[in-house]
């Protein structure tokens, strides 16, 4: 079973999981390692409290590990917003905490959640879309502060047609850029399974970006569920696994003490 680098819990604010359930669904299905990776969204306006209790979370997931020792390796990871004018407030965040593995992601866009139906107010959705593109690209070639670039279109799961006639190509001229900074800059590329759980019957990103990633060269992959229960922990591994073999991958990244470390598919 792959191993699961993206899990939240009830230290993130949009979720009520208690961070030893996830734990026992990873090993339940037979996982040797996973990294709870709960939400560090600063400075956003959202009805939902996104900032997370560092002290309180490495003392609960510390504990955690010594409870687990010899069943499952718990990593301790965290998914930060990425936003440009708080770039010294992550810089310093990451240096000040001993995290495995960091996760950067889009998730405000001019300080909206796409998930908000006026990120889509006034202009087509085609427009909607593009911009979301460009603001990941701009925070992609000017953060550092992150190993792995979470679910890149994201935006897919709540835009208003979804997926739908969406087609990658259309975007290329902001995705390649961003594919090949993230290569250029050691970074790893995520593969999100949760986007089965939206019903766009594809992870985020789709099988196209996936495949022009390692077109151009891209091999750090981290793959995660993105799950918030649970039932969700692992969601359509298998089936992953072999989207991203047909894509040339033949590894993916597991990562520890933000080192990463490559693992046959």
């Amino acid at each position: 079973m792959l191993c699961d680098f993206h899990l939240h819990t009830a230290f993130s604010g949009d979720s009520e999981t208690p961070p030893e359930r996830q734990i026992e669904k990873a090993v339940l299905l037979g996982m040797e390692r996973i990294c709870i990776t709960d939400h560090h969204d600063y400075d956003v306006s959202s009805p939902i409290d996104f900032i997370l209790d560092f002290p309180a979370y490495f003392e609960a997931l510390s504990r955690l590990r010594d409870r687990f020792r010899g069943r499952i390796r718990i990593e301790v990871g965290v998914e930060l917003g990425l936003q440009g004018h708080i770039k010294d407030y992550l810089d310093a965040l990451v240096r000040s905490w001993p995290f495995d593995f960091v996760i950067g992601s889009s998730h405000f866009i001019d300080g909206i959640d796409p998930y908000l139906d006026r990120f889509y107010e006034g202009r087509t959705e085609k427009e909607a879309l593009s911009r979301f593109f460009e603001v990941s690209l701009e925070m992609v070639r000017s953060l550092d502060c992150f190993d792995s670039y979470g679910h890149l279109d994201y935006v897919l799961r709540y835009a208003p047609s979804k997926n739908k006639g969406f087609r990658a190509a259309e975007y290329m001229d902001l995705i390649d850029p961003l594919l090949k900074t993230l290569i250029q800059k050691g970074r790893a590329l995520e593969c999100n399974t949760g986007g089965f759980r939206y019903l766009l019957g594809h992870p985020n990103p789709c099988e196209d970006i996936l495949l022009r990633y390692r077109e151009l060269g891209g091999e750090l992959l981290t793959v995660g569920s993105d799950a918030h229960t649970p039932e969700y922990v692992g969601c359509e591994f298998k089936k992953t696994a072999e989207i991203l073999r047909s894509c040339g991958f033949r590894y993916y990244t597991v990562y520890h003490a933000r080192r990463p470390e490559m693992l046959p598919l």
